[in-house]
């Protein structure tokens, strides 16, 4: 019995995780920075496509409203979840796969984010690192 709770709760932790996943999709296709911002951990970590290291949402936050209005596609990306690995039952490495799919510029990504489950049991963005996937 213990085996079957376990494997529930991971379940709903893994489908909370994919929520979050999902609302970076719809926050990217909208060019939402706000929606964006808010998966984030105060203090998290994340690294651009193109390397730059930005340290605490203030950054995070000033970057992603610079960049992510301004962006000239037309919103056509998704995101999916290929793999979770909860390193402690309140952090897991979450793989994506990240595919834009404009006519003429398609292209893919595999996003590492790793989450962590706060004490009110949301999961949020920690270190995350987006990674272009070079053809080839």
């Amino acid at each position: 019995m213990h085996m079957n709770t376990e494997s529930t709760a991971y379940a709903a932790d893994i489908e909370a995780i994919e929520q979050i996943v999902a609302t970076v999709e719809r926050s990217q296709q909208r060019k939402d920075p706000d929606e964006f911002l808010s998966l984030f951990h105060p203090e998290a970590v994340w690294t651009t496509g193109g390397g730059k290291v930005l340290i605490g949402l203030d950054a995070i936050s000033e970057f992603t409203h610079k960049v992510l209005p301004a962006a000239d596609w037309d919103g056509k990306v998704t995101y999916e979840v290929v793999h979770v690995l909860f390193i402690r039952p309140d952090v897991a490495a979450v793989k994506v796969r990240q595919l834009y799919l404009s006519p003429g510029d398609e292209s893919e990504g595999a996003p590492l984010y790793v989450m962590s489950k706060q004490d009110d049991g949301r999961w949020l963005l920690t270190a995350c690192q987006n990674t272009e996937v070079v053809a080839g």
